[in-house]
């Protein structure tokens, strides 16, 4: 199987786990192809809110790498947790086995074995009309996760996908969404649209069955729900970008942040809902400056020099 290269992804998923990641962690480091855990910081035993405090001295970011790509695992309450609004896909593509087809399936049964364990199944593993291999499952800790067997005649496209699912409050906004990330974000493009063609439940003829976008040389989805949907985008699942400096923290925070009683230490909500974390790259050298994480719980846009 390919990896990714962690150097050119700028966009991290943060999953919300309510005092579990460190057990997700070494889950995921079990479950996944490829995949290692490390618990990157802790929370300090003092200068926390009160809600923090049974979490002084806890692990407060388990870093998963999957095949290259990162997820951030942060531990927290139980006030989110993930949906289905944004699940994980994970492509299985014949051309990166050295064993072809018959080595990709067996791969990603596997894998899918050991997610369903304890999770929930939402489309059972089977064949699809896009797909010989395809199953949808929210594993024991409630990230959801799409498994598919890709068509290797296809353009190639990296292990890992964020796929955005636009139901509850936003149904049939895939494609403004898409339209809308893509005007925010340098070096980035529109992939492939293929709309419903027809009414199907809460989905117009011209949303999204499927669509995609590129943001630098990182992939996403985005999609319309075609069934009728209770959840849709919360703090369970943030995108996490890792600015260069305070002016690009700026930009961003200025064209993303639409709900201002949202704004709070780097974390923001767009006209979607869709959470974002706008943080400097250093942010970890930064936390190691002397009461920065007193000084980051005051602020709503990150400011740099105030860290």
């Amino acid at each position: 199987m390919d990896t990714q290269s962690l150097a050119a992804q700028r966009i991290v998923p943060n999953i919300w786990c309510s005092g579990t990641a460190g057990d997700a962690g070494s889950f995921y480091s079990q479950a996944l192809p490829n995949t290692s855990f490390e618990i990157e910081s802790r929370y300090p035993t003092t200068g926390l809110l009160p809600f923090q405090e049974p979490l002084a001295g806890e692990p407060l970011t388990v870093a998963v790498s999957v095949g290259g790509y990162r997820l951030t695992l942060v531990n927290a309450g139980d006030e989110f947790r993930p949906n289905q609004s944004i699940s994980l896909m994970l492509n299985f593509d014949p051309l990166n086995y050295s064993g072809g087809v018959l080595a990709a399936r067996a791969e990603l049964d596997a894998t899918w074995e050991a997610l369903a364990d304890g999770g929930e199944v939402l489309m059972p593993l089977g064949e699809y009309p896009f797909s010989a291999r395809y199953g949808w499952v929210a594993d024991r800790y409630g990230v959801n996760w799409q498994l598919m067997l890709t068509d290797p005649a296809g353009d190639p496209r990296p292990f890992v996908i964020p796929s955005l699912l636009f139901g509850a409050g936003v149904q049939n906004r895939a494609a403004e969404a898409i339209d809308f990330y893509v005007s925010v974000f340098s070096n980035a493009a529109a992939g492939m649209r293929a709309p419903y063609g027809e009414s199907t439940g809460p989905a117009s003829a011209d949303a999204l069955m499927f669509g995609e976008f590129r943001i630098g040389e990182q992939w996403f989805a985005a999609m319309d729900s075609g069934v009728e949907q209770q959840e849709s985008f919360s703090c369970g699942v943030s995108l996490e970008v890792k600015c260069e400096d305070q002016e690009e923290i700026d930009r961003l925070w200025e064209a993303l942040s639409a709900v201002p009683e949202a704004e709070q230490c780097g974390w923001l909500a767009d006209k979607f809902g869709l959470s974002w974390q706008i943080v400097p790259e250093n942010m970890g050298e930064l936390m190691e400056r002397p009461d920065a994480f007193p000084h980051m719980l005051q602020m709503k846009k990150l400011i740099i020099a105030e860290i």
